[in-house]
């Protein structure tokens, strides 16, 4: 099962969410609202940029990020 992201349209809470593929949206972990809606993941949302797979986030810092070896 798919994790989706999820925006509450009563409170405004961001979420996460397993779901089924039955496509049924969530009720609201804050307020229970059954008025949620799915949101667009960045990686997905790509709109221009330097080069592909710019997505207009900030560089990591040098020796960051994930997988990265070594200390300091």
């Amino acid at each position: 099962m798919p994790i989706y992201e999820y925006k509450c349209r009563e409170c405004g809470a961001e979420f996460e969410e397993l779901v089924s593929s039955r496509g049924e949206n969530p009720e609201c972990p804050r307020c229970g609202s059954p008025k949620t809606e799915k949101l667009m993941s960045a990686c997905k949302s790509g709109t221009g940029g330097a080069s592909k797979g710019d997505f207009g986030l900030p560089p990591m810092p040098p020796g960051g990020g994930c997988g990265s070896a070594g200390g300091g």
